[in-house]
């Protein structure tokens, strides 16, 4: 049996820098792996990471089902419960029908034509993010331009003021830290800190809408409603009641829109600026023609340096999988960054190729729990890229990049470049 724990070492900074060679002996050992450390099942190829993602029979939570004792889990400790309770009302943690009920009445509020009206917004802030970046002579592209635009981008969504926002991605990452694997007490501290910080401040603020709706995302959230599917004006006399969304989910979702609206952008942005540097044929090809590589660049960038790495999901009921059997009450690590370098589905997966087409990567999931700001992550990836492409022509590395310590959500902690 192979030994996953030799290949599959999550804690180690030289895995965590470039685990896709590891990635590859794990997809020749097998379909189903199993890792002591953490008792999860690794699925390491394209086409089982992409079927699990949209079997009914695993879920994102098992607590539609099952108490923990039922499931054969532990309860979490009691000190760890408001960073739960954060977490668990936001659709990404939950199952039908609570989730059904509360992407829908996102949806709502997060249409393509609001997409549409930011694109304007995202592009002047990453026209403004450059410029400032450009003239300073270049810098940290992370801290400078990675980190700022998609924050600035959710916050405007959500209409939080200019002068709280750099709250937002402090209390982000504190809580983003209870996502890696067995995390330990001091990031649970962290987290459970900046839940109550966070939801505290976005109770007062809903608020506040609540007496005076404006025109963003907090106001059509307190706005929205689920009437089984048939919006309107109003409820037909004698119909049933139109469910909106409780203050605890309508401050979980706000939450996950930050979150998960800003993480993998920041990743893939330095991710892919890294990328790029390392293959400078592909940049030049990039540089010559941005307009026509941008759309299929992008892809291929979240898909060669994944910005989430694993993503997890409980197994509800006994299946048998690729020949192994998984017992309810077990986990699954679906490894987001195997699957996108699967030969079995890519061409040449090791290899940066921007204009690469049939390029089905799972970096934004798949099923019930594909990414519902997908296109605008990609709106705000193409606005700084074309940003940095079009005036920053000479950006060269001045600085071996710093990574994070993070592995599921994985990405630099610094870039250092010169303009």
């Amino acid at each position: 049996m192979t030994n996953a724990a030799a290949l599959f070492r999550p804690r180690d900074a030289d895995f965590v820098a470039d685990p896709y060679p590891a990635y590859a002996e794990l997809r020749a050992a097998g379909r189903v792996i199993h890792y002591p450390p953490t008792g999860q099942w690794l699925i390491p190829h394209h086409a089982d990471v992409s079927a699990l993602l949209r079997d009914r029979r695993l879920g994102r939570s098992y607590q539609h089902r099952y108490s923990h004792e039922e499931f054969g889990r532990t309860p979490p400790p009691p000190a760890h419960e408001p960073f739960h309770t954060l977490n668990d009302h936001g659709m990404l943690d939950l199952e039908p029908p609570d989730h059904t009920r509360i992407r829908r009445l996102v949806s709502q509020a997060f249409t393509p034509r609001t997409v549409e009206r930011l694109a304007p917004t995202v592009r002047r802030l990453a026209a403004r993010l450059v410029d400032d970046f450009v003239a300073a002579g270049g810098g940290d592209l992370v801290a400078d331009v990675a980190e700022p635009l998609p924050v600035a981008v959710i916050a405007e969504m959500l209409g939080i003021p200019d002068a709280d926002r750099p709250l937002l991605r402090p209390w982000s990452a504190a809580i983003c830290g209870m996502y890696e694997l067995n995390p330990g007490e001091e990031t649970a501290a962290r987290a459970v800190r900046a839940s109550l910080e966070f939801t505290e401040y976005l109770r007062e603020l809903i608020a506040e809408r609540r007496k005076s709706p404006g025109e963003d995302l907090i106001s059509a959230l307190i706005a929205a409603y689920d009437d089984g599917g048939n919006p309107g004006p109003g409820p037909d006399p004698g119909s049933r009641p139109r469910t909106r969304l409780t203050e605890q989910e309508m401050i979980s979702t706000c939450v996950l829109l930050l979150n998960a609206g800003h993480e993998a952008t920041v990743n893939t942005t330095a991710n892919g600026w890294w990328a790029l540097l390392r293959n400078p044929g592909q940049l030049a090809a990039l540089r010559a023609a941005p307009e026509e590589l941008l759309p299929t660049a992008v892809e291929e960038l979240m898909r060669y340096d994944t910005p989430l790495q694993l993503f997890e999901r409980w197994v509800l009921e006994d299946i048998e999988f690729a020949g192994q059997r998984l017992p309810r009450g077990s986990e699954v690590a679906l490894l987001f960054g195997s699957a996108n370098h699967d030969p079995a589905r890519f061409a040449d997966p090791a290899i940066l190729d921007l204009a690469r087409t049939d390029n089905p990567h799972v970096s934004f999931g798949a099923g019930i729990h594909y990414c519902l700001g997908a296109p605008l992550a990609r709106l705000e990836l193409h606005a700084s890229f074309g940003e940095l492409l079009a005036k920053a022509p000479g950006l060269r590395l001045v600085a071996e990049p710093v990574r994070g310590a993070g592995f599921v959500i994985r990405g630099l902690a610094e870039l250092r470049v010169e303009c």
